[in-house]
């Protein structure tokens, strides 16, 4: 696997492969030394062009547990703000002696055009581009479910037959995308829903069923709700009347909380605004697997960066990363 552009590139087999490959990035967590040595003396820089803590954090941990050395460059209090272009502040990263880049920037297709254009010799990771994808999340989201659904027997399991709702801000979301495409691969079934104004146009084509009324998708008793975040920064307009307005209507509050099945489980890609989309309570539950999406991130990108740097197919396991006891 040469780059990580979108999870539309990957089929079942593949997809399958990444999670199961994840599971073994797991288990290094656990040692005494959680490392091993696969990419020593390769580098990783981290290009973010968009504000980040989870992404931008998780990526630097998993390159340093496969021994990679990381360079971390911000757009703020750089070059960027003086004008340069990506095309520049790629190929002047390049020159420093990079194998990979973890691109995260404003501008949906930001990755692909890196990766096509042949201003750098490295391996590309989407890192979140626009409002167009976030491969690595999706990845991750779907690797948390399996393992919450099934534990130490997920190794080889699809999603099928899952029902999911994604709940909030579509439009801008590229979580919502990447989860759309992935997870109707592996086999689940996804509802959307959110305001009118926040449904994409279009929505109809996606491999979903969509709608605005929460409380009627909730009483379908679907097996994950995710809750998006409102994306304010990236909104030119009124979407919705007022924050109150969109809690009331759309948002996890108690209520909606105690009527789930006690099973069903709570997802957030984070950061979360708390009161808006998502209570405390619900955020906080012994249904939410927020953190351990976080947690998850890790050992997903762990498992990414070895392939793109690898150049091993998605089957590869510990023993052919180096990781072998």
């Amino acid at each position: 696997m040469r780059h990580l552009l979108s999870v539309r590139d990957l089929d079942r087999t593949a997809a399958i492969g990444i999670l199961d490959l994840a599971e073994d990035m797991a288990e290094v967590a656990t040692r005494a030394v959680p490392k091993l040595p696969t990419l020593r003396g390769r580098t990783v820089a981290n290009l973010f062009f968009e504000d980040s803590t989870r992404t931008r954090l998780s990526f630097e941990a998993a390159a340093k547990r496969l021994s990679a050395d990381v360079i971390t460059f911000s757009a703020k209090g750089s070059s960027v703000s003086k004008g340069e272009s990506l095309k520049d502040t790629a190929q002047t990263i390049a020159a420093m002696g990079i194998d990979a880049v973890v691109l995260r920037h404003s501008a949906s297709g930001a990755a692909r055009v890196l990766a096509d254009s042949g201003w750098i010799d490295a391996a590309v990771v989407n890192a979140g581009d626009g409002t167009h994808e976030h491969p690595t999340q999706g990845l991750l989201d779907a690797y948390t479910i399996r393992k919450t659904l099934h534990g130490s027997a997920a190794r080889g399991r699809d999603l099928d037959g899952l029902r999911v709702t994604i709940v909030g801000d579509i439009l801008h979301s590229r979580v919502a995308r990447s989860n759309v495409w992935l997870l109707q691969t592996l086999g689940a079934s996804v509802h959307l829903v959110g305001p009118e104004t926040l449904l994409p146009l279009g929505v109809g084509a996606w491999p979903v069923t969509s709608g605005t009324d929460l409380d009627a998708a909730l009483a379908e008793k679907p097996d994950v709700v995710m809750m998006l975040r409102v994306q304010s920064e990236r909104m030119h307009a009124a979407y919705f009347p007022h924050e109150r307005e969109y809690a009331r209507q759309w948002g996890l509050d108690d209520a909606r909380l105690a009527r789930l099945a006690p099973d069903t489980m709570i997802m957030h890609p984070g950061p979360m605004n708390r009161g808006l989309e998502i209570s405390s309570a619900a955020a906080d539950s012994a249904r939410s697997v927020v953190l351990d999406q976080v947690s998850n991130g890790v050992s997903i990108r762990m498992a990414v960066l070895y392939l793109v740097l690898s150049g091993s197919g998605p089957e590869a396991g510990i023993a052919s990363a180096g990781g072998a006891s």
